[in-house]
């Protein structure tokens, strides 16, 4: 895969995506890049793998797919849009804010197992039993090249970004934002779910633990093995952050600018503020808010 496999995704999605806006601002008195790809439609950036994956191919008669929440809104909401029957499952204990969405698209929802694994191991089984269309959350180069857009829109917009920053789950925006941004990526992780972090240092995917308050959206127990090659193969770095480190930048992002971002969202400020992110123009993209939010 390559930056050719970005562009062609940008062209198939672009009638069905918001083109997101960049910020550019300081924080902490040092200049930055937000990516708000959290106003993206589905309300984070994986309805544009989703869209690429079932684009890239004769369509399906109908999709599968497993999610904790994001990635399976992602997918209900490209199957609406072309007029496909999908079937999502997500973990029994998935954020109640992630499923209503993905049911009040018309997508079935299954509720199964205790973690995203569990979920992905029964769509499967599904998915062979029916032949739909069993879209991945990131072990798809379709869903790595639609990813992928996310960081071109912003080396189209910025060219002097000289580093991303990005959370990483199962690794698809990772290996996306390697191949589309052409630049060094900081890949952050929360402690206690960092699967990618295990595996560079396994030098292979590896079973990870999956603890932290963004779970939700970045607890995958191993990342995928698309994705690791990809990653492995570019200019990247690890950073961990603690819960309240992501806590407190979700907060920041709130308190300064108005942005609400649900807490994977704001891991990639968590980690850039720790000052282990070398860069003069950092790119953070804010990945996702589907959380609840009520009047205070």
């Amino acid at each position: 895969m390559d930056h050719s496999d970005v562009a062609a995704a940008a062209d198939r999605i672009a009638p069905h995506i918001r083109r997101t806006p960049i910020l550019r601002t300081e924080v902490d008195g040092r200049a930055v890049v937000l990516k708000l790809e959290q106003v993206q439609r589905t309300g984070s950036f994986k309805l544009r793998g989703a869209l690429n994956a079932l684009l890239g191919g004769e369509l399906p008669a109908a999709v599968v797919t497993a999610s904790g929440g994001n990635h399976g809104l992602a997918v209900a909401t490209a199957a609406r849009v072309l007029d496909l029957p999908a079937t999502v499952y997500v973990p029994v204990r998935a954020p109640e804010s992630k499923t209503r969405r993905i049911e009040a698209t018309g997508a079935t929802l299954v509720r199964h197992g205790n973690t995203y694994a569990e979920a992905s191991a029964a769509a499967l089984t599904e998915a062979a039993d029916t032949r739909a269309r069993y879209v991945p959350a990131y072990d798809d180069p379709l869903v790595v090249a639609g990813q992928g857009t996310c960081a071109a829109e912003c080396v189209a917009e910025a060219p002097d970004i000289d580093t991303f920053v990005v959370a990483v789950g199962g690794g698809g925006l990772a290996a996306g934002t390697v191949l589309g941004g052409r630049r060094p990526v900081a890949l952050a992780e929360p402690v206690g779910c960092q699967a990618m972090h295990d595996a560079l240092a396994a030098g292979t995917p590896v079973d990870s633990p999956v603890s932290s308050v963004a779970s939700s959206a970045l607890g995958a127990t191993r990342v995928g093995a698309l994705p690791f090659d990809i990653v492995r193969g570019g200019a990247v770095t690890t950073t961990l952050v603690t819960d309240a480190e992501i806590l407190a930048a979700r907060d920041l992002l709130w308190d300064e600018f108005r942005l609400a971002v649900e807490p994977a969202g704001a891991v990639p400020l968590a980690a850039w503020r720790t000052g282990r992110v070398s860069a003069a123009l950092p790119c953070l993209i804010l990945c996702g808010a589907n959380s609840d939010w009520t009047a205070g």
